[in-house]
């Protein structure tokens, strides 16, 4: 996806003199409370044990950086693989999906729904509040096309409020990357701090995934001290 082809923000603005499109929107991303908040929410352990377990902030951070590493790799827009990156877990309440489901099942009584992705659009597009002209981050719109399919798909019949977000359509390859990039990131990192947590056997887990007995001969000797120390 190239900058130049957008199909521009909500609210037109000129252009910058010296940041593409997406240089923008990745900085407006950093800059806004929302990406700070990250920091106190949980991403599978808490802080309790260890001061070493991952956030939802520092995973962020590891899924942007092997999003635009990839996006190098393979020719793609790095600055907009960056951006989505940066934004796909904006939206995530305190205790990961656990806080997630909660939330969704408080508010279902009342006739009403919690999915992140739709609250991520909702604070980008109206909670932040740093502009005068305009509410919200004023993203482009491969930016916010990115957030709404993160993760999953949606039809204009079940949500006529997104149509416009051509709900038929595959998201840009820099979008659809962020998906395989995350898992790869959570992954390994829960198994990093699962070890880190002391609750994961290696020997155990290896004779589930076969592609990891031969890693783990190679790295128990390493680990196991480590974790006794």
């Amino acid at each position: 996806m190239r900058a130049e082809q957008s199909r521009g923000r909500r609210y037109p603005e000129p252009p910058h003199p010296y940041r593409s499109e997406y240089a923008r929107d990745r900085d407006r991303i950093i800059h806004s409370r929302a990406f700070r908040r990250l920091e106190a929410k949980t991403q599978v352990f808490t802080t309790r044990f260890s001061d070493h377990f991952r956030n939802r902030l520092t995973h962020t951070l590891e899924v942007t950086q092997i999003a635009r590493t990839v996006a190098t790799a393979l020719g793609l827009n790095s600055e907009l693989a960056e951006a989505l990156g940066l934004v796909h877990d904006i939206g995530h309440p305190p205790f990961g999906h656990s806080g997630e489901r909660a939330l969704d099942a408080l508010m279902r009584p009342y006739g009403g729904s919690f999915n992140h992705n739709l609250h991520a659009l909702r604070i980008v597009e109206k909670f932040e509040q740093r502009y005068l002209e305009f509410p919200g981050l004023n993203l482009t719109f491969e930016v916010r096309e990115g957030i709404i399919k993160h993760s999953r798909q949606y039809s204009a019949a079940e949500l006529p409020q997104l149509a416009d977000y051509l709900l038929d359509l595959q998201p840009p390859l820099e979008a659809q990357l962020i998906d395989c990039v995350d898992e790869i990131a959570y992954n390994t990192a829960d198994i990093d701090d699962a070890l880190e947590a002391n609750i994961l056997d290696l020997g155990r887990f290896a004779k589930q995934f076969r592609c990891l007995a031969r890693l783990t001969r190679m790295f128990t000797p390493c680990i196991l001290p480590l974790r006794k120390n």
